[in-house]
């Protein structure tokens, strides 16, 4: 039997080894400093080996550059000085000897140039034969412009420069080979080898080959030549220009293949950026760190083969064709190509599907968002969404896209299996043995795998949507397929879970959306999708918990409440009588909140009841005997909420303030001169409820208690106060109004304090405004901003105070009850 420890076990273990790799890796360090320390040349010996952990402290003394550092800079100075001098002389001085001595003195100085490096490096010094190299090299090509300037002065530029170009990169790849130790020569022939043939192509000779398999047949060697060699030098100027002139030709092809006029023109180029991607895909086999290369060669095989199918298939149809191309290449890469080229590979053809589906977008957003833009006026008939000349077949491309794309990401997300991570048996694997797989890497797949269905789902759902533009359907039909499929999205997401069911809500209530838009066009659609979708969305919620059962449940409640404001506008009623019809969706609400009680979806639906509550209060707003009716209907909605117990805090308040305003309303509505006597018995009722409500519970607000009562007599009065030339109203509310004060103060009840002071203030205000006004017209016009600069002044200079007093006042009136 395997005697396996119990996981506390096995994490004791574990820490012990780590800490004993720590002590380990501590000592290893300390040494490495040690070591680097004696190998470093300095003015002391070397210091004893620390026991210990710790880093090498730099000395403060130490030089701020290195010896070899200053020497290769004097060298590189010296050795860019002499090509300045040798181009300058080259350019400049040519015309002042003859052919003789210029032939001469640039032969002599080539060939000490490049001769000095042997006899250096024989001796040493490798630093200046490399730059005395480089300057030979320099030397050469002044010595190529100088030959083509006096004897080939007539032969063609181009055709000169790419000989030249071979023949310097034949002289300095010998040159490199007999004297390795130089590093410099070998790359300079590696860049310069990737001249030839595309000066070649720049001429106008017969023989040359088009630029863009001149740069291919460019990057092949250069390929090689980054393959098989050593040096890691010449390696990345192989590496550069095989990326650059491999680039380019791609490029190259790509535009000539999708310019092209027929197949025949359009298949050379693509016969060039499939053997280009084969040259990629085989470096890349290669290089282990290549792995994005994969993705260009889908991409170029991809471009390739699209531009020839585009130009066989019929206008519209060339997304399809490369959508293909990339699926078909994607199956083919997972045939062939290694596991870790397959992700690039994928990346390339997700990045196809994703052009695919912008392309496709258009038109789906068309089918979901038309409806608003032709759904101005109601029940006036069946909006058009297309031109009138747009067929089926120039828009069945869309939809075909969108489900190849879902078939692809529904075949993705089938693909990688789950994979568990072993336990960890021992501290360290056994030799040629894999270590244990690490937790991450066993749940890759799961996020990608949902992304996919999601994706899988969205694409479906799109391409049924635009079923209905693309083949013509008829208003009734239209309006049946949209209802069924957003019914269809809505049992999907109800059924399943995780990402793959909010998606589906998603579509389904964005669907829902555009299908009651679409329904508006007539009469009987509007009420048969309107009542289905109340209907779906009620079902769907009885079958879910949480928020999502919240969200339907309110989305069912909005399309009722459109459903009652349809109703109303098929009676013809004017919008204060539709806001009492309106108001029976919040009376629904109402009982519904007390049915599911303690139910996440209760509060939502409940809020989103008042909210067309508010939506009928503002259709009312234009009558004011129906704006009162509706407040004191809402407040008897409020009132009955204030039953529960749990919403007897919020719904007590605003019932209390549904019914003053309406009492507000009524009285203005009618014209009353005298308010008080009306709202006095009403008052007086409510605070005397309010004094045993206090009596019962000590606790409650004095806003709960008294606030409705003293309100209703208390704004009125107010209101008629300064409308009133008379004193006597005016006299008797500040009488009133400063009773109220100080009983607040007396008692300490904030809502007695609060609206009493008010209350006070504003007739005070009321009874001072004519003198005021009468004050400010006999000062002179300067005085009124010097007052309020002294204001200013004095309000800034005593900020910090106020603030305070401000602060107090605050925290004593939230003290109060």
């Amino acid at each position: 039997m395997n005697n396996v420890p119990s996981p506390a076990e096995e994490l004791a273990i574990l820490d012990r080894e780590l800490r004993r790799l720590d002590a380990r890796r501590g000592q290893l360090l300390a040494r490495r400093a040690w070591l680097l320390a004696a190998l470093r040349p300095a003015a002391a010996p070397p210091a004893t080996p620390p026991a210990g952990f710790g880093r090498p402290v730099a000395s403060p003394t130490a030089p701020e550059t290195s010896a070899p550092g200053v020497q290769n800079l004097l060298l590189t100075l010296g050795g860019l000085l002499l090509a300045i001098a040798a181009i300058a002389f080259t350019l400049v001085s040519w015309g002042e000897m003859g052919i003789g001595g210029r032939a001469a003195v640039l032969g002599v100085v080539t060939v000490a140039a490049l001769g000095t490096p042997a006899v250096l490096l024989h001796r040493g010094l490798v630093a200046t034969a490399e730059s005395v190299a480089v300057l030979g090299l320099v030397l050469t090509v002044l010595d190529a412009y100088a030959l083509h300037r006096t004897v080939l002065a007539g032969t063609d530029g181009l055709g000169y420069a790419s000989l030249a170009s071979a023949a310097l990169a034949t002289l300095w790849s010998g040159y490199g080979v007999s004297l390795p130790r130089l590093r410099s020569p070998l790359p300079a022939a590696v860049a310069a080898a990737q001249l030839p043939l595309p000066l070649w192509a720049l001429t106008a000779d017969a023989a040359a080959p088009p630029m863009e398999w001149a740069l291919l047949l460019t990057a092949v060697p250069a390929m090689a030549v980054a393959l098989w060699t050593r040096p890691g030098g010449v390696r990345a100027v192989a590496w550069a220009g095989a990326a650059a002139t491999g680039g380019g030709a791609m490029l190259m092809g790509v535009f000539l293949t999708w310019v092209a006029d027929g197949a025949a023109g359009a298949a050379g180029p693509a016969v060039l950026l499939v053997v280009a991607a084969a040259v990629a895909l085989f470096a890349a086999w290669r290089v282990p760190a290549a792995g994005w290369v994969s993705a260009v060669s889908v991409l170029a095989v991809v471009a390739g083969v699209g531009g020839v199918v585009r130009t066989a298939v019929p206008d519209g149809w060339a997304v399809t064709g490369c959508l293909l191309c990339a699926v078909a290449a994607l199956a083919a890469a997972r045939a062939v190509l290694p596991g870790r080229l397959l992700p690039g590979a994928a990346v390339a053809a997700g990045a196809v599907h994703l052009a695919a589906v912008v392309t496709a977008l258009p038109l789906a957003v068309l089918a979901l968002a038309g409806p608003a833009a032709t759904s101005a006026d109601i029940w006036s008939g069946v909006p058009s969404l297309l031109e009138p000349d747009t067929t089926a077949a120039s828009l069945l491309p869309s939809p075909v896209v969108l489900l190849i794309t879902a078939a692809v990401l529904v075949a993705a997300s089938r693909h990688h299996g789950p994979a568990t991570a072993p336990p960890i048996a021992s501290t360290a694997p056994a030799a040629g043995t894999p270590g244990p797989r690490p937790p991450s890497a066993a749940r890759r797949g799961g996020p990608l795998r949902g992304a996919a269905r999601c994706g899988a789902l969205v694409s479906a759902w799109a391409a049924l949507t635009v079923v209905p533009v693309v083949f013509g359907f008829v208003h009734a039909a239209a309006v049946t397929w949209q209802l069924v499929l957003t019914a269809a999205v809505l049992a999907v997401g109800v059924r399943r879970s995780g990402t793959v069911a909010t998606t589906a809500l998603v579509c389904a209530l964005g669907g829902s959306v555009s299908v009651a838009l679409l329904s508006l066009a007539t009469r009987p659609g509007t009420f048969a999708v309107l009542g289905a979708l109340v209907l779906a969305l009620a079902s769907a919620a009885l079958r879910t918990r949480g928020a999502v059962q919240a969200l339907l449940a309110c989305a069912a409640t909005l399309y009722g409440a459109a459903f009652t404001g349809a109703a109303a506008a098929a009676r013809e009623l004017p919008p204060h009588r539709a806001a009492l019809l309106l108001l029976a969706v919040p009376a629904v609400t109402a009982l519904l909140g007390a049915v599911l009680r303690r139910r996440p979806a209760a509060l939502p639906v409940e809020i989103t009841g008042a909210a067309v509550c508010l939506v009928a209060t503002a259709l009312a707003a234009g009558d004011a005997p129906a704006l009162a009716l509706v407040l004191a209907l809402a407040g008897v909605i409020a009132a009955g909420t204030a039953v529960r117990p749990e919403r007897r805090p919020a719904a007590g308040i605003v019932a209390a303030v549904l019914f003053v305003a309406a009492t507000w309303v009524r009285l203005a509505a009618s014209d009353v001169a005298s308010p008080e006597a009306y709202t006095l018995p009403v008052s007086a009722a409510a605070l005397a409820i309010g004094v045993l409500r206090r009596r019962r519970d000590p606790l409650a607000s004095s806003w709960a208690a008294y606030g409705p009562g003293l309100a209703a007599t208390l704004v009125p009065s107010l209101v008629a106060a300064w409308g009133d030339g008379h004193w006597p109203r005016p006299l008797l509310l500040g009488l009133g109004a400063l009773a109220v004060t100080l009983a607040g103060a007396r008692w300490r009840l904030q809502a007695l304090l609060v609206l009493g002071g008010t209350v006070l203030t504003s007739v005070a205000l009321h009874e001072l405004a004519p003198y005021v006004v009468q004050v400010v017209g006999a000062l002179p016009r300067w005085l009124p901003p010097a007052f309020a600069g002294l204001l200013l002044l004095a309000v800034g200079a005593t900020y910090e105070q106020r603030l305070r007093d401000a602060r107090r006042l605050r925290d004593r009136l939230s003290r109060m009850r």
